[in-house]
């Protein structure tokens, strides 16, 4: 069978990779230096034409179908790796025959749980981080999707704003519906909260989570976080009929959480006294749409939150409340928010993407704020923080911490 090659984005520099060497035995030049969590397949990055990817080693079947249902998931807009493509008919030199590949698109200044684990983060992270895959656990199952394989190892976290927003890397044995059913959904949970106990066991064992983290009650709090989550999206809410201003603070409470309604239904009851009301459609990122829209900038939910705030201000401080909202973003895009970024020399630019730098820079600004006594000028805290703080961060969009393969590990779970 001759070496095939199908890609979404086709590129015949993937034709001089040593697809007739085993994964585990490629010579380090090909490779990039990127941490990896832990998998039950052989995971490795390389470098192609100017961009990252992956490549697993697994079995044709299974590279076929996980590549099908990442590209449904991204059809519909669900936070999940980049499919690439997927590599076939395989032959070592000797004439074994190899497993395909399946290739993804690295997600750039995203980071595997142990990498996280393995820097000094504050002691709420293992909390932040259950919380992102609680969130994202809700997203793919009001659209339909069950995992199968819920789990730290599974999962690329990305800063947003002091919080982590999750992506699904591993959809290998996830399954899309028209919707799920609450047992589909228990599924998922019980999964859950089973890896993820033993996957912080794991790091308890090596020495990189905190003191007072019991595991089984941080796996336990990805339960309570989604059930809570869960019951704000799709549980109806019944009011008296005076009553009708809970109407918008439903929506309003929806949007807080970053999910906007596309529909909602409303109903009396039989002496029209009680008005109940539950959301139709709920999609999630409120306000990264509302700030894409206005200054075309494409940043996690948390972070969009953040600079819409930042805007608000700019247009109080400007005395731009009559403005349109475009004309205001515009001033506040090339006056604030560019300049700011614009002060990260190349040499820092692959520390932290763009709008996580904006967001400690206003974080920096506060303190130095605080401790002066006095309002500091944006410009004044963007060059103390490229001086004082942004280069003793890792470099996420490279190389972050450790070589995660490198760290003790005292179980193996499935990625």
């Amino acid at each position: 069978m001759p070496l095939e090659l199908t890609t979404a984005r086709p590129d015949p520099a993937l034709l001089d990779l040593p697809w007739a060497v085993p994964l585990e035995d490629w010579p380090a030049e090909r490779l990039a230096a990127l941490p990896r969590g832990i998998s039950r397949h052989v995971v490795r990055f390389v470098r192609v034409s100017g961009r990252v990817l992956a490549l697993k080693e697994i079995k044709l079947d299974l590279a076929w179908r996980e590549y099908g249902m990442l590209r449904s998931l991204e059809r519909i807009d669900l936070p999940c790796v980049e499919p690439f493509g997927v590599v076939s008919g395989r032959v070592a030199a000797d004439g074994t025959p190899l497993d395909a590949c399946l290739i993804t698109r690295h997600l750039q200044y995203s980071l595997p749980y142990r990498a996280l684990y393995s820097q000094a983060l504050r002691p709420d992270t293992a909390q932040r981080l259950t919380d992102a895959l609680a969130v994202l656990l809700v997203r793919l199952h009001l659209a339909g999707f069950w995992w199968g394989d819920v789990s730290l190892s599974n999962t690329l976290f990305r800063r947003d704003a002091g919080a982590f927003a999750a992506y699904l890397v591993d959809a290998e044995t996830g399954e899309l519906h028209s919707s799920l059913t609450a047992g589909q959904r228990e599924h998922d949970l019980d999964i859950a909260r089973v890896n993820i106990a033993g996957e912080l066991m794991d790091l308890d064992a090596g020495g990189f989570l905190e003191e007072l983290a019991d595991p089984v009650e941080v796996s336990n709090t990805i339960m309570e976080r989604y059930r809570s989550l869960w019951a704000a999206l799709t549980e109806a809410e019944r009011f008296e009929r005076g009553d009708r201003w809970r109407v918008e603070e439903r929506i309003r409470h929806l949007n807080d959480l970053g999910f906007d309604i596309d529909e909602l239904s409303m109903s009396t009851d039989f002496d029209g006294t009680t008005i109940q009301i539950q959301p139709k459609v709920v999609d999630a990122g409120h306000h990264s749409r509302r700030l894409l829209r206005l200054t075309g900038l494409d940043v996690e939910e948390n972070q969009a939150r953040r600079l819409l705030n930042d805007l608000e201000t700019f247009r109080a401080v400007t005395d731009q409340q009559n403005e349109d909202d475009e004309l205001v973003a515009h001033d506040w895009l090339v006056s604030v928010y560019e300049p700011t970024v614009r002060a990260v020399p190349r040499s820092l630019a692959g520390k932290l993407e763009p709008a996580e730098v904006f967001h400690e820079v206003l974080e920096h600004r506060w303190y130095m704020s605080e401790r002066a006594g006095t309002d500091i000028p944006v410009e004044r805290a963007a060059a103390d923080y490229v001086r004082s703080v942004l280069p003793a961060k890792p470099d996420e969009k490279s190389v972050v911490g450790v070589d995660t393969v490198e760290m003790p590990v005292v179980a193996m779970f499935d990625d």
